[in-house]
């Protein structure tokens, strides 16, 4: 049943990846743009191809992804305590929910030349600005999860004797984690989003958006769109993956998430 069920989704993907490639062939052909600009699926996978053989793709990528990891993993830092303060003690949730509130809206390349003023071009802006945006998805899916917490669940442990630490441990945060994976899911992708424009904008060594807007300077639309499929393919993995396997050993094995797999 469960490998039926894995193959039908397999497939089914594949058909809507096939479906967009299909798609792009015939736009790329159609004429309306000359192929220099909008280059057929041949034409990208020789590239992608040949800036994989010289090692700039996977460089690039591994830069990339480096400075989303280190970003997320301070978003989750930062994140989820605010998150769970906010839905546990109302004191904390009138401190922080206005400034969250006023600062979220505030797209996170919107900071980059303050951040260029303050900590000069290069990584360390960059990753403060993918901290930035990570951030407040985390939050908002904490905070939400854990005022989604059933209260006859805090009340039975508290009759049973349980302390703030434990309620923690073994009520509130299983029951909230599937807000909080969701969170570090949006925080993923917003963190894609504000890597590729800090790298483009703070100017880093290497990277995606460095290789991209380089690219741009040459029309070399080709090596642009390689690395967009080098970003979409990162994702994909990470999605089926990494976050797949971390669900499937933890919210999915407690039955947190059952009616949404059926």
């Amino acid at each position: 049943m469960k490998a039926a069920f894995l193959s039908r989704s397999f497939w089914r993907g594949a058909a809507g990846l096939a479906f967009l490639l299909l798609l792009w062939e015939t736009f790329a052909r159609s004429g309306l743009f000359t192929q220099a600009l909008t280059p057929p699926l041949t034409s990208i996978a020789k590239v992608a191809w040949r800036i994989s053989l010289d090692g700039s793709l996977p460089q690039n990528a591994a830069y990339t992804l480096g400075r989303v990891l280190i970003g997320l993993t301070i978003a989750c830092g930062v994140g989820i305590p605010i998150g769970m303060l906010m839905g546990r003690f109302r004191l904390a949730e009138k401190f922080f929910l206005p400034l969250v509130s006023v600062l979220m809206p505030i797209p996170s390349l919107a900071w980059v030349p303050l951040f260029i003023l303050w900590f000069g071009i290069g990584e360390i802006t960059t990753i403060l600005v993918v901290s930035y945006a990570a951030t407040f998805p985390v939050i908002y899916n904490v905070w939400t999860g854990v005022r989604a917490v059933n209260p006859l669940w805090v009340r039975a442990a508290f009759s049973m004797g349980a302390g703030q630490r434990q309620l923690f441990r073994n009520v509130v945060l299983p029951a909230a984690s599937p807000y909080v994976f969701t969170g570090i899911r949006l925080a993923f992708g917003r963190a894609w989003i504000a890597v590729v424009g800090g790298e483009m904008l703070a100017n880093p060594a290497a990277g995606l958006g460095r290789t991209i807007f380089d690219a741009r300077e040459f029309l070399d639309s080709e090596v642009m769109l390689a690395s967009l499929v080098a970003i979409g393919v990162i994702g994909l993995a990470f999605e089926r993956v990494v976050f797949q396997f971390i669900e499937n050993r933890t919210v999915a094995r407690w039955g947190m998430v059952a009616t949404a797999r059926r």
